[in-house]
C-alpha cells in the first residue's frame, strides 16, 4: 500500500511524505503507483520552475519526502491541488493508496 503523510503546522502544509508500493499489479504494469509518480512529479517539476527555492526533494527507494521550504502562494495552491487529486484515487483504490 502506498501511504502518503501530510504534516502540517498550524493548518500550513509543512512536509509530505510518500512510501510503499500500491500492489495493484506488478511491478511495471501498476497503474496506481503510475499514477501517484504522475501526479507527484508533474507537481514537484512545475513548482520547480516556478520557484526552484520552494521545495525540498528528499528521495530514498520507495520514499520521497517533500518537504516546503518557504511560503508561495502558487506553490501550495499546487501542492494542495496534488494532495486533493491523490485522495481522488485513495477513494477509487482504497486497498492501494491512504492519505493521511
Amino acid at each position: 500500500m502506498i501511504q502518503v503523510k501530510v504534516k502540517k503546522y498550524q493548518e500550513q502544509i509543512q512536509e509530505i511524505t510518500i512510501t510503499g508500493h500500491a500492489n495493484y499489479d506488478e511491478y511495471g504494469k501498476d497503474i496506481v503507483c503510475s499514477s501517484v509518480s504522475s501526479i507527484v512529479i508533474t507537481t514537484v517539476n512545475g513548482i520547480s520552475e516556478l520557484n526552484p527555492n520552494y521545495l525540498e526533494i528528499l528521495e530514498e527507494k520507495n520514499k520521497m519526502i517533500i518537504q516546503i521550504k518557504e511560503e508561495d502562494e502558487i506553490g501550495m495552491k499546487l501542492i494542495q491541488n496534488m494532495i486533493s487529486l491523490l485522495e481522488e484515487l485513495s477513494k477509487s483504490y482504497p486497498k492501494n493508496i491512504i492519505v493521511k
